[in-house]
């Protein structure tokens, strides 16, 4: 595995300076303007001449500290449901509508272990000898079929109740609409010219493309970021580093929350396996706070998932730069141009 380097970029930037003139145009620019607010007790607002921004007056003149953000959860953790009836048995669905497909015996105790293996996981050492602070809970979003409910049901029961902070049905997350099938046969035939076609990008009569799942799926990534951002996940004066987000849905839709977050292509996503029934793939954090598939996983594992080599190499930047670091150095676009030789490459 390669090792990389990081140097911390500078803080400082340079200042860009106005002529004397343009400088004292805006001064009295500013000056000659002053607004009062509609309050009872009215104060005068002035622009400042140094810096261009409204400054307010307050009494006592108090100084206002914001707090600081709340941490990153540690961990989020990706689930697929156990086996349903549906796994077994494709006939089901032209008995039963697919959000009421429910967990076989098999599926249910998938679940249970799959819940004992995260909470093993939280509780495992943090990789130098150190052991985890004692605070750590967990808090999930959960597609609102049957199968998924009843996974998180059975999951949910490694862990007390001190230990759930809380829990989220969202419709974002459920399965790729197939249409209304109740003539097996069609649904076959459908599947089959699917795989013609291609997996992404054909839409089953009366239901989602791969790519309509991308589309709603890029709302659910969007509220969670503002989640992790506000720090939803944890009350006022409690700030854990071991926060951890699990997100119980399907298959296709785990892959496509995949691809999203990390920016995959077309290609690149229909070159994905998918989970097992009760499997997991965990996106943790690594040493500059961005979410990374290479921390919990194995370069192996992370192939055997379908990942490839730009794939793979983009995950271990990803284990080491900061939130506000962006990739430049883009394979994509000197495998596309393959007109460029190699002292023209782009980044």
């Amino acid at each position: 595995m390669a090792t990389i380097f990081l140097t911390p970029a500078s803080n400082s930037a340079p200042t860009a300076t106005l002529s004397g003139q343009l400088l004292r145009r805006k001064s009295n620019c500013y000056n000659a303007f002053k607004f009062k607010c509609c309050h009872k007790t009215a104060e005068t607002i002035h622009l400042h001449q140094g810096n261009g921004k409204v400054g307010f007056s307050e009494k006592g003149h108090q100084d206002i500290h914001r707090d600081p953000p709340p941490p990153r959860p540690r961990r989020i953790i990706l689930v697929r449901h156990g086996e349903s009836e549906g796994n077994v048995d494709e006939s089901a669905y032209t008995r039963v509508a697919d959000p009421k497909i429910a967990l076989t015996e098999k599926g249910k105790a998938q679940s249970e272990e799959c819940g004992r293996r995260i909470r093993q996981m939280i509780e495992q050492n943090d990789g130098d000898g150190a052991e985890l602070d004692d605070d750590w809970q967990v808090y999930f979003y959960v597609s609102p079929y049957t199968r998924t409910l009843q996974t998180l049901q059975f999951l949910g029961r490694a862990f007390e109740r001190s230990r759930i902070a809380g829990m989220t049905k969202e419709p974002r997350l459920r399965e790729q609409d197939f249409g209304n099938f109740q003539d097996r046969e069609r649904m076959r035939v459908e599947k089959a010219v699917r795989l013609l076609y291609g997996r992404f990008f054909y839409r089953f009569p009366n239901g989602e493309s791969a790519a309509d799942v991308y589309d709603r799926i890029t709302g659910f990534r969007e509220t969670l970021r503002a989640d992790i951002d506000h720090g939803r996940f944890q009350p006022p004066g409690h700030r854990s580093q071991n926060m951890n987000i699990v997100i119980v849905s399907h298959g296709l839709t785990l892959r496509v929350f995949l691809m999203r977050w990390y920016k995959w292509t077309v290609e690149q996503f229909e070159g994905l396996n998918n989970l097992g029934n009760g499997g997991i793939i965990v996106m943790e954090k690594g040493y500059g706070g961005r979410y990374s598939l290479l921390v919990h996983h194995t370069e192996e594992e992370l192939r055997e998932f379908g990942l490839t080599y730009e794939m793979l190499i983009d995950q271990e930047w990803q284990k080491y730069a900061r939130l506000e670091d962006i990739n430049y150095d883009c394979p994509l676009l000197n495998s596309f141009f393959t007109h460029l030789d190699d002292g023209q490459c782009i980044i």
